[in-house]
């Protein structure tokens, strides 16, 4: 009975162990996004990582003024999330081009936490614009 009590302590003592570690390693909005910092950019996607906790999609953009390019990251909401809002796994694929809308990253890295993405005149659903379902949207699913 003893041996019992003791495997059902160490069952217990691993899941909080687990869930504890899951939850440090999610972060709030506030801590690496500016929600008065609003961006828009224009882009071809370069790169689509659909995991958990966020999905995050990276796009080249091309600076008007100079011709330079640069890749932005942007951080989406999480994939159960997403899904929800009609996004599935191939919703974004490389060299699709984008505009995503959203807050900057308060360090000044070239970041940012989507709240929409237009997929613009290329992909299988031109125009269409979906909620990123992320902590800076208006539609949070977290």
């Amino acid at each position: 009975m003893r041996m019992k009590h003791y495997f059902l302590g160490g069952v217990i003592a691993c899941g909080l162990l687990l869930s504890g570690a899951q939850a440090s390693a999610h972060h709030s909005f506030a801590a690496e996004f500016d929600g008065d910092k609003k961006i828009t950019l224009t882009g071809i996607v370069t790169k689509v990582e659909w995991t958990n906790p966020h999905v995050w999609f990276y796009v080249n953009v091309k600076d008007e003024k100079t011709g330079e390019v640069t890749n932005w990251g942007a951080e989406m909401g999480p994939p159960h999330g997403l899904q929800r809002r009609g996004w599935r796994q191939n919703t974004l694929k490389i060299g699709d081009s984008v505009t995503v809308a959203g807050s900057m990253a308060k360090n000044g890295a070239k970041r940012m936490n989507a709240s929409k993405v237009t997929l613009t005149s290329t992909g299988a659903r031109p125009g269409e614009t979906l909620d990123a379902a992320s902590s800076g949207s208006a539609n949070v699913d977290q």
